[in-house]
């Protein structure tokens, strides 16, 4: 049932994590790639972007990013963001904050790398979406200060957060969890068609 997942890669701009995470972030743009999903990041620097790199290189059929800016001039001058390794690029003149939002709510799942303020904030929309989040681990960074986050904030949704140092295996720990869902989905959907219908 697996296939056409939209897997957000959420990690380090700039940072310790950044350099630590480099070849985590392009191995799980590779992970994305073959198994078929699409890729989306906040089109900035960093680990986002070596991941959506790898992403091309592996084959990945459609990446996206969601720019802060308002065009893709603002995006390039301004914002100092690459576009080389992206498919499309959506300009949402919602700086960092409101990109943020859009980006996890389109997404239907987030890998999240290292990182810092920003990543957790995009950690914490993930949270109160419901959105699944998988940490891939050794990249440092906020990363390894969410167990405790969720222990301070009383978390009740730990069974959509995951952590492993296996890209392959956390896209699949990510898919098995959406298949799930999508499933819940087709079924209610169908149910509603059926009674719709008599």
């Amino acid at each position: 049932m697996t296939s056409g997942y939209q897997i957000c890669v959420s990690g380090a701009a700039k940072g310790q994590s950044v350099e630590e995470g480099k070849e985590l972030a392009q191995a799980i743009g590779v992970a994305i790639a073959k198994a078929g999903h699409s890729l989306m990041t906040g089109a900035t620097i960093g680990l986002p972007n070596y991941a959506a790199e790898a992403y091309k290189a592996a084959g990945g059929k459609m990446s996206v990013g969601i720019s802060p800016a308002a065009s893709k001039i603002e995006h390039v001058i301004k914002y100092r963001l690459p576009t080389e390794s992206y498919d499309t690029i959506i300009y949402t003149g919602l700086h960092y904050i409101g990109r943020d939002s859009l980006l996890i709510n389109s997404s239907d799942a987030v890998v999240s790398i290292g990182g810092r303020l920003g990543t957790l904030h995009e950690f914490t929309i993930a949270m109160e979406t419901r959105t699944p989040i998988g940490f891939l681990q050794g990249a440092g960074g906020i990363s390894t200060e969410i167990m405790d986050i969720m222990h301070a904030a009383g978390d009740t949704h730990g069974n959509e957060v995951f952590f492993s140092d296996d890209p392959e295996q956390l896209i699949a720990q990510l898919e098995a969890v959406l298949d799930v869902e999508r499933q819940k989905y087709y079924q209610d959907h169908n149910h509603r068609y059926r009674d719709n219908h008599k």
